[in-house]
């Protein structure tokens, strides 16, 4: 007999967390109705999302608010918590509820590149234009772009352009187009 899972809808799930009923250390996010378990984080893993959220605040600069790890309330079903959001406006535009989309989303990734990659349909999914992962396993930038429709994907979108980015490289976001980032700046120094 197929295993039944209940999904969540993200109302439901928000309520719960508004009522304190998962413990404070529980790191979870909503994903399609399912609610997983996010990995810890290593002290690498912090250390370059710092880096990579002080690179993005330089480029975007006033007017838009960098976020990390914080919720992105993609859809009815659908409320993950990337490492790195960014929205226009200011933090306190969010005090009444999550934003619903973003102009880049950003995970890093070092044991969670699979998952990662897996999250970009809901991205797509959800329209959003620009989603990075900066992979420090295979010690690059993947950049995803094109957002549409595609019925035989996982969740019925995907990315029509996926580019892997070396050091080297330089990339600047969609929202922030005179901004010029390097991709070697986005990385832990070569060892």
């Amino acid at each position: 007999m197929p295993l039944k899972l209940r999904r969540w809808r993200r109302v439901e799930y928000e309520r719960l967390v508004e009522r304190s009923f998962f413990q404070p250390d529980e790191r979870l996010e909503l994903l399609d109705g399912l609610l997983v378990v996010r990995e810890p984080q290593g002290s690498l893993h912090a250390a370059v999302v710092t880096l990579v959220r002080e690179a993005l605040q330089r480029a975007f600069g006033r007017g838009y608010t960098t976020r990390d790890h914080s919720p992105v309330a993609l859809d009815d079903v659908s409320e993950p918590e990337p490492d790195i959001t960014i929205v226009r406006g200011k933090p306190l535009d969010y005090r009444h509820g999550h934003p619903s989309t973003a102009l880049l989303i950003v995970e890093v990734a070092d044991t969670s590149v699979a998952r990662d990659r897996h999250k970009s349909g809901l991205y797509a999914r959800a329209g959003v234009q620009d989603y990075w992962i900066v992979n420090l396993v295979d010690d690059l930038l993947e950049i995803y772009r094109q957002p549409g429709a595609a019925p035989t994907a996982k969740y019925g979108a995907k990315y029509r352009s996926v580019r892997l980015l070396r050091r080297g490289a330089t990339v600047a976001p969609l929202a922030a187009p005179r901004a010029r980032l390097r991709v070697t700046d986005l990385l832990p120094p070569e060892e």
